[in-house]
């Protein structure tokens, strides 16, 4: 008894507290149980706001606190105390609990951004609740990782994944990239390379592009669904990563190679070929392909690729913004009617095709059922469809050629559509894409889950729908001449 009475002394006013919620907590289950097994009807009363409330006054009162935490900033003198409670830190923490074995007051050092979150950490293990900013996610995502809070740490990823397309005045995305990949986060490494070949156009404005790494850089140049207004402004756009971050030669002569040379016009080639400072450098290293655009430009297609593969990325466009290569669509109020429009584009981007056009109809629905949805009609009464409201349809976009494909023999087309979402500074952001070939007229899954009946839907801007169609021709040899 005397040893049972020292320990409850031991323990303290917060000793008792935890004593009185654990006998609260039992009484509160045997009255419920009593409420189950009565005829009185049962109800829930809920006091967990009230609760959660209690525990974030308890951060802040120092005389229930049964242990201290020193948190010293890196190149600082300066230390944060906080009187804290080892039962609630241990609870979220397997570190915590190793840190307090055997000693009630810990040091700990952090890197300035971390310290300076510390209290909001330490207030999310009392409370299981955080506010998160742009600038915030990568230290608060380590101090999570530090101390081993998996919800914390999945919580704050999920946050980065669902706010790539957020205003920064210095942007965020490559900087997340960069912490993606330093983590082994692959969900989030890929989903902020998405982001950035979808709005790379955007990004190569703005003071994120010349801090991007080798490694980024070169995995971007490898992909043919870069969002960009030409290959000449990615070339442009290289050439002064190349100058501001002067990265090794083995690397700038593989992002120089990953330029699709034969997507620019002759007379941008002729120009960036004498008046490039890169390029001059360089040249050596991309001459073979600079010779082979040149080749390109000057032949007709069909007897070009008689000679020479088309299977390689140099003769595939990317996604061009230019009017040579589709045409953007705002729909306003797209849940009112179908509508419908034409726009024209380039042939093929041979400088042979300069002059010949392609003429595209486009078909948008807003409520178009499928045939799994649609009524059947019949005799039996039993075989009745129920009812189908219009507003079960789904959203349709349907692109055709007005012309016959003998108009274009040797050539296939690959459509992608772009669905604009959260302007920025003026800017737009390609948050969804679809792409399909040639021979399907229709985006099969085309904001399939998107709710155009909402206002605030994020596949809104201003209650309109922004759409850019990019039609990507795309050649094919019809003869192969023996070499």
């Amino acid at each position: 008894m005397e040893a049972r009475g020292a320990e409850q002394r031991g323990l303290g006013g917060w000793g008792r507290r935890l004593a009185a919620v654990t006998l609260l907590c039992v009484a509160a289950r045997a009255a419920h149980k009593s409420d189950l097994g009565g005829d009185a009807p049962s109800a829930t009363i809920n006091h967990s706001p009230m609760l959660i409330h209690s525990l974030r006054d308890l951060l802040y009162n120092s005389s229930t606190s049964d242990s201290t935490l020193k948190v010293l900033p890196a190149n600082s003198q300066e230390v944060k105390v906080f009187h804290t409670h080892q039962l609630l830190l241990t609870l979220q923490s397997t570190v915590f609990e190793n840190l307090f074995h055997n000693q009630t007051t810990v040091t700990l050092q952090e890197p300035a951004d971390c310290a300076a979150l510390f209290e909001k950490f330490i207030r999310y293990l009392y409370t299981g609740e955080i506010s998160i900013h742009l600038n915030q996610a990568i230290p608060l995502h380590q101090l999570a990782s530090k101390y081993h809070v998996p919800a914390l740490q999945r919580g704050v990823a999920d946050y980065m994944k669902n706010h790539l397309v957020s205003e920064s005045s210095q942007g965020h995305v490559v900087s997340w990239y960069h912490y993606a990949m330093k983590i082994g986060d692959e969900g989030l490494r890929e989903s902020c390379l998405q982001f950035l070949a979808w709005n790379l156009s955007a990004v190569i404005s703005s003071s994120e592009w010349v801090s991007m790494s080798d490694e980024l850089m070169v995995s971007l140049l490898q992909r043919s669904d870069l969002v960009i207004q030409t290959e000449l402004e990615l070339y442009n756009a290289i050439e002064e990563w190349v100058i501001k971050n002067n990265p090794t030669v083995p690397t700038v002569e593989k992002v120089l190679r990953s330029i699709r040379y034969a997507m620019i016009p002759p007379i941008h080639l002729f120009r960036i070929q004498k008046q490039s400072p890169v390029l001059v450098k360089y040249y050596s290293t991309v001459q073979d392909l600079l010779f082979q655009a040149f080749q390109f430009h000057s032949a007709s297609p069909l007897q070009f690729f008689k000679y020479f593969d088309v299977n390689c990325s140099m003769f595939i466009p990317r996604n061009y913004l230019s009017s040579s290569w589709g045409s953007q669509w705002i729909i306003n109020n797209p849940v009112r009617d179908d509508r419908s429009t034409s726009f024209q584009t380039q042939l093929g981007p041979s400088n042979h095709d300069n002059n010949k056009r392609v003429t595209w109809n486009l078909l948008f629905s807003p409520r178009w059922l499928p045939v799994s949805l649609r009524p059947v009609y019949s005799d039996s009464a039993s075989s009745a469809m129920p009812s189908v409201r219009m507003e079960d349809g789904r959203p349709r976009l349907v692109i055709t050629p007005a012309m016959s494909s003998s108009d274009f023999a040797g050539v296939s087309f690959q459509k992608t559509v772009l669905v604009g979402v959260k302007k920025q500074q003026g800017k737009l952001f390609v948050k969804h894409a679809y792409s399909f070939h040639q021979s399907t007229d229709e985006v099969a899954d085309f904001l399939g889950q998107a709710d155009l009946q909402r206002r605030n839907s994020e596949y809104l801007v201003d209650n309109s729908l922004h759409l850019h169609i990019i039609i990507k021709p795309v050649y094919h040899s019809l003869i192969t001449i023996k070499k």
